[in-house]
């Protein structure tokens, strides 16, 4: 299930206005899935956390967030002494096949789209091998059947008063990334710095990102405004705040890591695409692997669910399963949000299924069906599979990086990829690549979402709790019932709480259960 979130945060995965209320931990992964590891297909965020559910329609892109940073000139002054070493490296012939530091020919470029087609063959055959096409499907979705008008009214007043700083946020954030790519207003802006090029780099980032921000933050705001007044969040503003300015810490940190070993492999290296892959994707797989250990916890508090009734038939469903789960964590997501939420995180030794704390409050039958739907996600290790494509696809955007560049940095006035006045140009051509593959990856996490239900069907043979679960969550998260088709197509990263209630019913007459 994923929650409705403030305009101004991002899902690497991560890009979406969700159905329930923004909560910190999400917020987190979507600041790794803006750094520029793509946010992984199946995996609703670069850090490998997987939503349970979507309670409504599914999401909307909000904004994809245009961390660029403006970049400094490669002068003597300016570098350190960085324009001594780049004249005699031209005279040494150090860095042969570069016109200049961090250039490249077009013979070195072609080598590179070379190696980019291919690795975009690997990339659609393992989405193509680990995505279930032909999950189960019911017929077309009635929202009447399940929901009053009343109901189906408060989905669409909800969607429509958020869509406005929803996509407020998106256009800024799309036009901010594309004056990074097509001018030179970053370099103007960070002209200024001066320093070593890695203390640039880092200060380019943060500066840029704070002006962003700044843009951003009346909108946020006013998101979090219309949350409050339909009862979806529960915190005062010091707390929004800090969970904010957490999100953006987490993001501008893992932004300024990536972005100066690339210039750093840049100034060192003549085909630095190839570590620069390798890079990617080690730090895209690291980061989904780490993110529920290190990054959660600055968000949430997580407790062992109390011995009980609840607790024991959730293990034993566990291992009925065959998914080996040690414990199921609680997340103290109410002094945020009313929305249920449950999700799945992480892999292998840092693996963990985690429920709101407000999920608690429902009944117990249909709490257990929402761990089935994540005992699916682990089953079919949906976040290994979501983390390998979004890997494979960070190692792809490295290698695009060094194709295209070149040919554009000469609208940004920057020397080249070295010089650190170039962050710019490289964050907004990060921001614009996340906001063109979202369609995609949410076709992806679609099938995904579908199949999980599928196997909470099998496992608890329960239609009729199940269509009890969709209704609750739909309702208490005030889901979009009725969707529109083309931001559905475009932004619904799970399908629609009529249409699972619809497959519900399906799989009812498949396995000859009495119809609920």
């Amino acid at each position: 299930m994923s929650e409705r979130q403030d305009p101004d945060d991002r899902e690497t995965d991560r890009q979406e206005k969700t159905q329930g209320a923004k909560d910190g931990a999400r917020a987190a992964e979507e600041a790794l899935a803006t750094v520029g590891a793509a946010h992984p297909p199946g995996a609703p965020a670069a850090s490998g956390a997987q939503d349970a559910e979507a309670a409504g329609s599914g999401t909307r892109a909000q904004d994809a967030e245009a961390a660029g940073s403006g970049t400094q000139t490669n002068t003597p002054a300016s570098d350190g002494g960085g324009g001594k070493e780049h004249v005699q490296a031209l005279s040494s012939g150090k860095g042969a096949g570069m016109d200049e530091r961090g250039t490249t020919t077009p013979a070195l470029r072609r080598q590179a789209a070379l190696a980019l087609v291919l690795l975009g063959i690997v990339i659609i055959a393992v989405a193509a091998f680990t995505t279930p096409w032909d999950v189960l499907t019911g017929g077309p979705p009635d929202p009447a059947r399940d929901f009053t008008a009343a109901q189906i009214a408060r989905g669409e007043a909800f969607d429509a008063a958020t869509s406005l700083p929803s996509y407020l946020s998106l256009a800024l954030t799309l036009i901010f990334a594309g004056v990074l790519v097509a001018t030179p207003f970053g370099a103007k802006v960070l002209t200024w710095l001066r320093g070593p090029w890695w203390l640039r780099v880092i200060l380019g980032t943060v500066v840029i990102t704070a002006i962003v921000e700044a843009l951003r933050w009346p909108l946020g705001m006013w998101f979090e405004t219309i949350l409050r007044e339909y009862g979806l969040s529960t915190q005062d503003w010091a707390g929004w705040t800090a969970d904010r300015l957490k999100s953006l810490g987490v993001e501008t940190g893992l932004l300024c890591l990536m972005l100066l070993v690339l210039v750093a492999l840049a100034r060192k290296v003549r085909r630095w695409w190839i570590p620069a892959a390798a890079g990617a994707f080690a730090f895209t797989v690291a980061a989904s692997f780490v993110y529920p250990v290190v990054f959660e916890p600055l968000f949430n508090d997580f407790t062992s669910m109390p011995q009980g009734t609840l607790r024991t038939n959730l293990l034993d469903m566990a291992a009925r399963d065959g998914v080996p789960v040690k414990d199921v964590l609680v997340a103290d997501a109410s002094r945020r949000t009313t929305a249920l939420n449950a999700y799945v995180s992480g892999f292998g030794a840092t693996r963990r299924i985690v429920v709101y704390d407000t999920l608690l409050q429902a009944p117990q039958k249909e709490v257990e069906l929402v761990v089935a739907h994540e005992l699916g996600h682990a089953k079919y290790d949906d976040v290994l599979h979501g983390t390998l494509i979004g890997a494979l696809g960070s190692a792809f955007g490295a290698i695009l990086l060094y194709v295209i560049f070149d040919p554009l940095r000469r609208r940004t006035k920057v020397m080249s990829i070295t010089d650190p006045r170039a962050v710019g140009a490289l964050m907004g051509l990060m921001t614009i690549g996340g906001f063109l593959l979202g369609p995609a990856q949410n076709l992806i996490s679609r099938h995904i979402e579908a199949r999980a239900d599928v196997h909470a069907l099998d496992l608890t043979r329960d239609p009729a709790t199940f269509i009890a679960m969709q209704k609750r969550l739909a309702t208490t998260n005030i889901s979009d019932l009725t969707p529109n088709a083309v931001e559905y197509v475009l932004y619904a990263s799970h399908p629609s709480s009529p249409e699972r209630i619809a497959m519900a019913r399906a799989w009812a007459r498949l396995n000859g259960v009495p119809l609920p």
